[in-house]
């Protein structure tokens, strides 16, 4: 589990312009500092460097990054540009985060800087002798890094932005987000599996209607235990809060402090985020495949991918129901909804199988998944089996072939015995 803080802060950190202006500050601090070398390097060394042989090489290093620059960020918008048409909307934050083009351009641009500040403090001769060599020397390291960006940038460039690229950055992000969930099924408090509540309980709502990107339960629980309340939490992230689903239901002494305490452990967004949310991240995966099984894509084999990385995501979840109950509670005052191994299924496989139910392909390959995840046994039978059926029946309903149907009843109905 992360604060509050912590998050915002993660935020922060993936934003393009961050990177950018500390590789940016950094190269006009490089720049600025070979002007006190006069005053801290020794006298008499060995070599010379001419005031215009460095200028010049900082001319064609201004000139040039400036244009790789702009060349890289058409090639960034242009990526970003194919996955909304050929992917999902809901993936191209993933790719805005992607630490490689990101780097590439802070280089860039730090690059271009480094050259502009370095010319101008050549025009204005702040440079001695000694402040010329270690400028020279920080250009030389300026071009190794060019060098080994542009040799990073063009390998990386072969696969941005690309389906296969961008479905496995969303499989990498929500097994993430499902790896956290597993170790704390229920972030830290008690599980409210019944959702049945003390009586008097009031809701508290949020101040803004959107989606829960982010729950500190750490500090609902701090601020509980200090006040000696008790909080049911009834929105996880993901969830959709507006004027008539609550946050949590919260003691009915509590003061308009403390529910403006409570309130702030939950951040309230237009989007939802792929962090605490495993689901939006399953979502989004079927997303990818119900837009590859549309008449204009007709791409079945996206979709078949997708089921495959689906059941590769879903095998991390354990087999035992209740896996809520071996977990430490560390937020004794704070009761959260469990995550339902259900809710999971119904994120990814009915789309894939409303969608490509007339594709025998996409069909054969659900009943597979379907019997691959029922084999694990526990929780998993009873629900692969219960989606087996209903993607059999919507199969059966609009395949016009005979031969196709029976295929599929077979497969079905070994799963069912």
């Amino acid at each position: 589990m992360i604060s509050k803080w912590q998050w915002v802060l993660a935020q922060l950190t993936r934003m393009l312009w961050v990177r950018a202006s500390l590789f940016a500050l950094l190269a006009v601090l490089a720049a600025l500092l070979a002007s006190a070398a006069d005053r801290v390097m020794p006298e008499g060394l060995p070599i010379s460097i001419g005031g215009d042989s460095v200028e010049t090489i900082l001319h064609i290093l201004a000139s040039s990054m400036l244009t790789v620059t702009t060349f890289s960020l058409t090639v960034m918008v242009s990526a970003y540009a194919a996955a909304t048409t050929s992917v999902t909307p809901r993936a191209i934050r993933l790719l805005m985060q992607d630490t490689t083009t990101q780097n590439v351009l802070a280089t860039f641009l730090g690059s271009f800087l480094f050259s502009l500040v370095g010319i101008i403090a050549l025009s204005t001769e702040i440079y001695g002798e000694r402040g010329r060599i270690v400028l020279f020397a920080f250009t030389l390291l300026v071009i190794l890094m060019i060098v080994i960006t542009m040799l990073r940038w063009i390998d990386h460039l072969s696969s941005f932005g690309r389906v296969g690229d961008t479905t496995d950055r969303v499989e990498q992000a929500t097994l993430k987000a499902l790896a956290d969930r597993i170790d704390n099924p229920c972030v830290g408090g008690h599980p409210w599996l019944d959702g049945k509540l003390p009586e008097g309980w009031v809701p508290m709502y949020a101040d803004s209607i959107g989606y829960v990107q982010h729950l500190d339960v750490e500090e609902i629980s701090d601020c509980a235990q200090e006040h000696g309340l008790q909080v049911y939490v009834n929105s996880l992230p993901g969830s959709f809060v507006h004027e008539s689903r609550p946050l949590a239901w919260v003691d009915p002494h509590t003061d308009s402090a403390q529910f403006d305490t409570l309130r702030a452990a939950f951040t309230v967004g237009k989007t939802r985020s792929f962090d605490q949310d495993p689901r939006f991240g399953l979502a989004v995966l079927a997303e990818i495949a119900s837009r590859a099984l549309s008449p204009s894509m007709n791409d079945p084999g996206t979709a078949i991918d997708v089921i495959g990385r689906a059941v590769r995501i879903l095998s991390h979840w354990p087999v035992d129901a209740e896996i809520h109950q071996s977990k430490e509670v560390s937020c004794q005052r704070v009761w959260v909804p469990a995550l339902q191994l259900d809710e999971l299924f119904e994120d990814i496989f009915p789309p894939i199988a409303r969608d490509g139910a007339s594709l025998i392909e996409v069909q054969l390959r659900l009943q597979k998944a379907f019997q691959a995840l029922a084999e694990r046994g526990g929780q998993f039978r009873p629900v692969a089996v219960r989606h087996a059926q209903v993607a059999f029946r919507r199969a059966e309903a609009v395949m016009v072939l005979d031969d196709d149907v029976a295929l599929l009843r077979e497969l079905a109905g070994k799963l069912q015995s």
